[in-house]
């Protein structure tokens, strides 16, 4: 045992002592608080993950001494190891604390008076023996002795982890595989990247090459497999070209492409991927991908196939109808659109704004109505959702809610609704189509029943969505389905200079930036002189015009991460200019960001098993895009409570790489949001990145202003650039082939 006196800030020391109390324990991430007695010194307070720890438990730590502000003197743990007491006395006062699920003080006693300083070697290698105890049954003999086994093998899983992982990896290894989690690993590393959330390929292979593992049949597979996934999630990719996979898999694994031809061979054969030809090229599919676009396409022609159709006069009548008791008259093509979206098994409707989505949806729900139709309205994330309850005055739902989302015994997501457990509902609609990703549409296509009506309104000319597929896209040009494309922009939206300037960059023409209008404004600026133009926009000039509760509608959105005006700098300018440090405003550093009470924050992954409240709601999940605020920051538990629209979220201090500051977000994560506010920079940038989606995307986003701020030379550079990122998709080919059969 070292020093007690050692220099706090020295690198990391060993301590050992017995676990007197636990103060805090977070069964989830392991992160415990503890009181540990050192020799014959006072009690000293140990931080960090180390779960399943329990009182009477000696335990050797590595890590840090450190004076906490409120609390004093505290050794933050890095890597831990727990030893069992030995002494007779020691094993009973650890099992009365009732550590093992079972045994309470009385058991304990009986056990411990049986077979003494020999009890841990019995409860893990003859538990059969406790039934020779009066009151514990064979059954909960072999109880005992399995749950023994599983308060000590995280022990293992995490001193064989420390040298590769963290100790919240190393808790999500242990609650995946549980005691078999070494044995695991040692027989094939690469089912760490392949299973365990926040374990790439590189690291599985790290693991592999210090166990001796190279270039095994299972590393090829392995990072085949993940490659392929990886670009599914990064590029939305739902296969790749053979002829481009190659070279790039000889170059990441860093092997003969022979042993890669092998080896695609071998899972060809297991069915893990599928070689397909589409738009003749030979292409290579993982088996998820694959399903998923052959189910969307035969489930939507069947859909549309099965579809009853209603008499066009009796559609007319409706239109009639509602056309004189609202004292409203629908042009041309929105009758066009009420008549085929009542018609059709799969209606899509696209168009930007104030082109009437609305008015024809409104029209739409009213006749199903009429026809005693049950409806459900969804969009792909809460905010979207919201937004489409307040247009038609109905209630919308997630997909994922509309879905009940729920969890598996490995904590993975799934559908309480799917093929064996329809939704009831006549009529889906789904708002924002253009982020619904191949496996939320094949989720929600499992759920409908057989002759059920789909309805996808969404703008086209958007981004596509952050998952894989190219979805909305693929369904309007296979032109297998009713769709119509409105285009003609009505009076009163004719009005606001944001839809007419969206329109205009649409088209490719570039939009008035000159104008004194009131809804949109362009102001010049240098590329180093945007951040601070922007935070004295936020701070000083619109709350001084339009009053200090314009700020909360102000979002400012951005191309890139990158460069200077990308999220990086605006959102540490707009920080320190909208929430600065003050006295008594907790705050917490993680990496290089100083997350601070008061913050205005985004999830940046999807995490469904969290809880949240709200009043007497209780429920779980939070999805990448959400923005909330950061409500209170307690160093004692070490958590962090976010406000998201009222729901109410704890996080532990080890799950903060989930947030991010959300002063500025990029356009792709402001997809299927609206704001009061929109402020948009344009600088210097990657041509790639400066497109003119990208700026449409932006501007749409916008419900009462825009401000651009920047160059105008970048703006109409981006209209110009009409370039679109490729998507590798097979749908649209998919529903081809299935509607000329």
């Amino acid at each position: 045992m070292l020093d007690m006196q050692k220099d706090y800030d020295s690198a990391y020391v060993e301590i050992q002592g017995t676990v007197e109390n636990i103060v805090y324990s977070n069964e989830e991430t392991g992160y415990t608080v503890c009181d540990v007695a050192i020799g014959e010194a006072e009690l000293y307070t140990l931080v960090g993950i180390m779960p399943y720890l329990a009182e009477g438990e000696i335990i050797k730590a590595l890590g840090n001494w450190q004076i906490h502000q409120s609390f004093g003197k505290q050794f933050r743990v890095e890597f831990y190891e727990k030893q069992l007491p030995s002494s007779s006395e020691a094993i009973y006062r650890y099992l009365s604390s009732r550590t093992v699920k079972g045994i309470g003080a009385v058991t304990a006693k009986r056990i411990v008076d049986k077979f003494g300083e020999d009890t841990f070697d019995v409860l893990e290698n003859h538990p059969d023996w406790l039934a020779e105890i009066n009151g514990i049954s064979e059954k909960k003999a072999r109880e005992i002795g399995a749950n023994f086994k599983t308060q000590f093998g995280i022990r293992t899983v995490m001193m064989f982890c420390r040298d590769f992982f963290g100790p919240m990896i190393s808790v999500r290894i242990y609650r995946k595989w549980g005691v078999a989690a070494v044995d695991m690993i040692k027989k094939d590393p690469y089912i760490l990247c392949e299973e365990i959330y926040g374990i790439s390929f590189a690291k599985a292979d790290a693991v592999a090459k210090s166990l001796g593992i190279v270039n095994t049949e299972s590393r090829i597979k392995s990072g085949i497999k993940y490659f392929i996934n990886l670009n599914g999630i990064q590029n939305g990719h739902c296969y790749i070209p053979l002829a481009k996979l190659m070279p790039a898999l000889a170059q990441t694994l860093d092997v003969d492409p022979e042993i890669i031809k092998e080896a695609l061979e071998a899972l060809k054969n297991s069915g893990e991927v599928y070689f397909v030809e589409v738009s003749g090229r030979m292409c290579v599919y993982l088996k998820k991908y694959y399903d998923a676009e052959q189910y969307v396409s035969k489930k939507l022609c069947n859909l549309d196939r099965l579809c009853l159709k209603v008499d066009l006069r009796d559609v007319d009548k409706f239109i009639q109808r509602i056309e004189t008791t609202e004292g409203i008259e629908y042009a041309a093509m929105q009758q066009k659109a009420i008549s085929k979206a009542i018609n059709s098994g799969v209606f899509i409707l696209t168009g930007g704004p104030g082109t009437g989505k609305t008015t024809i949806i409104k029209a739409v729900m009213r006749i199903l109505d009429d026809m005693s139709y049950k409806i459900a309205l969804c969009a792909p994330t809460g905010r979207a959702a919201k937004r489409m309850s307040e247009a038609t005055q109905c209630e919308a739902k997630t997909i994922h809610r509309l879905l009940e989302m729920e969890f598996s015994k490995d904590s993975e997501p799934e559908f309480f609704r799917n093929e064996k457990n329809l939704l009831e509902e006549d009529v889906i609609i789904v708002d924002e189509a253009s982020m619904v990703d191949i496996f939320l549409l094949e989720a929600l296509l499992k759920a409908m029943k057989p002759a059920a009506r789909l309805i996808l309104i969404g703008d086209a000319d958007q981004l596509p969505s952050v998952g894989a597929g190219n979805v909305l896209n693929d369904l309007v040009e296979s032109d297998v389905f009713s769709c119509v494309k409105l285009k003609e922009i009505f009076r009163q939206a004719r009005e606001s200079l944001i839809i007419t300037n969206a329109h205009l960059i649409n088209k490719g023409e570039y939009p008035e930036l000159e104008s004194k209008s009131s809804d949109f404004f362009y102001i010049r600026r240098n590329d180093e002189d945007i951040a601070k133009t922007i935070a004295d926009l936020c701070v000083n000039r619109l709350p001084k015009k339009y009053g200090a509760e314009i700020k909360e509608g102000i979002q400012v959105i951005t191309p890139s991460h990158k460069g200077a005006a990308g999220t990086a700098i605006l959102n540490s300018v707009l920080q320190n200019a909208l929430n600065p440090q003050r006295q008594g405003r907790a705050q917490k550093n993680v990496r290089d960001v100083i997350f601070r009470q008061g913050d205005k924050i985004m999830q940046i992954r999807n995490n469904y098993d969290i809880e949240w409240a709200k009043g007497s709601m209780r429920g779980v999940g939070v999805f990448n895009g959400d923005i909330g605020i950061i409500k209170h920051i307690d160093r004692t538990e070490e958590t962090v409570t976010v406000e998201f629209d009222g729901r109410e979220v704890k996080y532990d201090f080890t799950q903060l790489d989930e947030l991010e500051h959300a002063y500025a977000i990029t356009i792709h994560k402001s997809q299927g949001s609206e704001y009061p506010v929109v402020i948009i920079p344009s600088y210097s940038y990657s041509p790639k990145l400066l497109t003119r989606n990208l700026l449409y995307t932006a501007v749409t986003r916008a419900q009462q202003m825009v401000i651009i701020v920047g160059n105008s030379d970048v703006v109409c550079s981006m209209v110009d650039n009409n370039r679109k990122a490729l998507r590798y998709t097979g749908l649209k080919e998919w529903l081809t082939a299935i509607s000329e059969s």
